[in-house]
């Protein structure tokens, strides 16, 4: 489907379309770690809590849910004591692994342009609020 034309502030109200849903899935700060981190291997549930900084069991393992139910991630269960659950992109999440990383280099490659803007806005914002408080 070709959104070229299309208002994407539309996207909630079409019937039956679920992009935005979609988005706010797959760009989330955990959903796009975790898709990062499972490129090219499998990795278990400590593993991962590992590697994320600042992640929760209970945010991890609703992360991982949602992108097993979304088919993104295959959740590997061996029967050995204890068990040993192991996760894994499947082809489909293999498929926005590469659209991440085009975001990750994107935005490496802009980011000082961006700080040069923060700064500038910034400094803008804290002269614009002392000459509010002179004048």
């Amino acid at each position: 489907m070709d959104y070229g034309d299309t208002d994407p502030f539309q996207w909630d109200t079409r019937e039956g379309c679920e992009v935005r849903q979609i988005l706010d899935r797959v760009a989330d700060k955990w959903s796009l770690l975790v898709i990062a981190l499972l490129e090219n291997r499998k990795l278990r549930f400590t593993e991962l809590r590992r590697e994320i900084d600042g992640v929760s069991q209970r945010m991890l393992t609703v992360t991982l849910r949602q992108l097993e139910r979304d088919g993104l991630v295959r959740r590997t269960v061996h029967p050995v004591v204890p068990p040993r659950v192991d996760y894994e992109l499947t082809p489909l999440g293999g498929t926005l692994h590469a659209t991440i990383q085009s975001l990750v280099k994107w935005t490496e490659e802009h980011q000082r342009e961006i700080a040069a803007a923060r700064a500038a806005y910034d400094a803008r914002e804290t002269q614009e609020t002392q000459e509010a408080r002179v004048g």
